[in-house]
């Protein structure tokens, strides 16, 4: 989790450091290994002041990980050297106001021939995010708004935050449908129409309010396409936290740099978010989107624009923010808005 300065301390105290990961057992733990597993988290997670979930199946970990920055990146500096797993891969990292898991120390969820232990803690449990993805995936193909919309508002409901809902359920589901798209399953039109379904659900999530500085900021946003970009979902999504967190967002569908360039340098946005596509990894754009990022910084110009990257490309770590020349490469939607908003403060101090 990144630092910072003295004088944002009082501001971000109750902002909570958020970190999901996946990762593969060097070892299939019994029943008994993961209640023991389980009961000793508990204990270490409530002395640090974090909450969670923890999922085992088909011989891997999914964890889910909350709480005060600084004590989540000495949990996750001792995960990382745990014996018990390897092949660790982040699946999303970021800042928000409120926690998913409040109720648990950790939630353990294990497959189901893996019976707990009659001693073990009983806690109510959601069910395998998978079965919800492919849910999601399903009546998005489908184009069952309906239902769509039902399932992503009953989530809120349940006290799911908007953090939580883009990073396990939506983009998840994003980019399970580009590899149906990827394995024949469904046409291109298919996949569009899919995406469309869940840009619309996610409409329906509402994002908590930012820390007071960053609304009485007025940063100005533009969320853009990359130039040629089909897919919209990412662009769409942000939409909505920037302008709950207080920021004046403009948007842009670019059909090449210069249309980007030009609406640039009309706006003088404060920051730039070009999104490739949540569903396909376009492995093939690093070049094309490298050169859009420096025409943005030539239409900037001397005025201090952060520009940021984003899509499936950037979230499976395939590519970096420096292998672009961008500022901030998000690995995912949630917390996009106050990661920028400290990066703008960071260049307005330049």
């Amino acid at each position: 989790m990144g630092a910072r300065s003295s004088g944002d301390q009082q501001d971000e105290i109750d902002w909570i450091g958020c970190l999901t990961y996946k990762s593969v057992a060097t070892a299939t733990p019994s029943a008994r290994d993961l209640d023991m597993l389980a009961a000793r988290a508990r204990g270490r997670n409530r002395s640090l002041g974090i909450t969670g979930m923890l999922l085992f199946e088909d011989g891997c970990f999914l964890q889910s990980l909350e709480g005060p920055p600084a004590a989540l990146s000495k949990l996750w500096a001792s995960i990382q050297r745990d014996g018990r797993h390897n092949h660790i891969e982040v699946l999303s990292e970021h800042i928000a106001t409120a926690r998913l898991f409040s109720e648990w120390d950790l939630l353990l969820e294990a497959r189901a021939d893996l019976v707990p232990s009659q001693n073990s803690p009983v806690a109510p449990v959601p069910p395998a995010m998978s079965e919800h993805i492919s849910q999601l995936v399903e009546l998005a193909l489908n184009a069952d708004d309906l239902r769509l919309n039902a399932i992503i508002a009953g989530f809120a409901d349940q006290g799911w935050t908007s953090d939580a809902i883009l990073s396990l359920l939506i983009e998840p589901a994003a980019r399970a449908l580009g590899d149906a798209w990827l394995d024949d399953v469904c046409s291109e039109i298919d996949l569009t129409i899919a995406l469309s379904m869940l840009q619309l659900a996610g409409h329906a999530v509402r994002y908590s309010p930012s820390a007071q500085t960053i609304r009485n900021s007025h940063y100005r946003i533009l969320l853009a396409s990359a130039p040629g970009e089909k897919h919209m979902l990412g662009t769409s999504l942000l939409a909505d936290q920037f302008v709950d967190a207080g920021w004046q967002v403009d948007m842009a569908f670019p059909e090449s740099d210069e249309a980007l360039t030009n609406q640039m340098r009309a706006q003088h946005p404060d920051a730039v978010d070009l999104g490739l596509s949540e569903a396909l990894s376009r492995s093939g754009a690093i070049d094309l989107l490298r050169s859009t990022v420096q025409h943005s910084r030539e239409a900037a110009g001397n005025f201090p624009t952060v520009i940021s990257v984003g899509g499936r490309l950037f979230a499976e770590a395939a590519a970096t923010a420096k292998s672009v020349g961008a500022d901030h490469a998000r690995t995912g939607l949630a917390g996009t808005s106050i990661r920028l908003a400290e990066l703008v403060r960071q260049h307005r101090k330049l």
